[in-house]
């Protein structure tokens, strides 16, 4: 701590700023916001510098903006490195599928930019080892080679819908431009689309078709999850379709996943809105049923 405060007083000493000029250009930008917290006295700046005191998180905003330096980099000197922040969420996990978000204050990322010229796409291989060269690459490059919108997903450690296709704790990528149900004869449950789903109680990625003015959601044959029939859009609307996963095996997902909640519960319709009825969820699973048969 004592040798980041070190680190900002050279900063501000580069500058040419004293503790006073500090002082008044947090008063000005204490009185724009409306609060004392964004304030830093002489005395204040004085402990942060040389007693290894570690500044609020307002105080932060503040040196960022006088300093002309990024929140992130002042947060280095202490240490705290926010591009580790996503090796972290192994951590943690939550119950409910959600959205992943990227963060897109970073001026770039390390992708591989030179691989091993024995590399096959068709064989199976060891990615790291494959990479001879890894490089920063700015974000508006990968703008530039991105010709999709993709959003990111988490598939909650209690949503067994897509079991086991996608398990429990593993990371989606989703087309947003992939929008439209097709609906058609697939050779395998491999073939069929997936899609990322948002619902009044939150998020989830299943099969899908469409009943009249309702969409369909169907889970995995070997799901506990019911199916559910709700009103499209009011009820539920497709964000786009699963076009890419990564998993881990082993120890994130239960021998035995639990029981649907909803089964121990519930009657077997009550997941169907009102306007619908069990007879278009049985027509969507014996649809399903026989375009398996006419596969095997």
């Amino acid at each position: 701590m004592l040798s980041a405060g070190i680190d900002l007083r050279k900063i501000r000493e580069r500058l040419g700023l004293t503790m006073r000029d500090v002082e008044y250009a947090s008063l000005r930008i204490s009185q724009r916001h409306g609060s004392e917290e964004y304030l830093i006295p002489p005395s204040r700046l004085s402990d942060i510098e040389t007693k290894g005191v570690v500044p609020s998180v307002f105080r932060f905003y503040s040196l960022a903006s006088i300093y002309r330096k990024p929140v992130r980099g002042l947060l280095q000197l202490y240490g705290i490195d926010l591009d580790a922040i996503g090796s972290e969420w192994a951590s943690s996990r939550p119950p409910k599928t959600h959205l992943v978000l990227v963060d897109k204050e970073r001026a770039g990322y390390h992708v591989p930019v030179k691989l091993d010229p024995g590399f096959d796409l068709r064989e199976t291989s060891n990615l790291g080892r494959m990479v001879q060269q890894w490089g920063l690459v700015p974000l508006s490059v990968l703008g530039h080679l991105a010709s999709q919108e993709y959003t990111y997903a988490y598939i909650g450690s209690e949503d067994y819908t897509m079991y086991p296709i996608l398990k429990p704790g593993s990371f989606v990528q989703v087309d947003e431009s992939r929008r439209r149900v097709l609906d058609r004869q697939w050779r395998s449950e491999y073939e069929r689309p997936i899609y990322f789903v948002e619902t009044r109680e939150g998020f989830v990625c299943c099969w899908c078709s469409f009943r009249l003015n309702s969409l369909v959601l169907q889970p995995h044959p070997l799901s506990p999850t019911p199916v559910r029939v709700l009103k499209h859009p009011q009820e539920a609307e497709v964000i786009g379709q699963v076009v890419g996963i990564a998993m881990r095996i082993g120890d994130l997902v239960p021998a035995d996943p639990p029981e649907s909640k909803e089964s121990s519960t519930t009657k077997p319709d009550a997941v169907l809105s009102s306007s619908n009825s069990l007879k278009a969820v049985n027509a969507a699973v014996l649809s399903t049923v026989s375009t398996r048969k006419k596969t095997l």
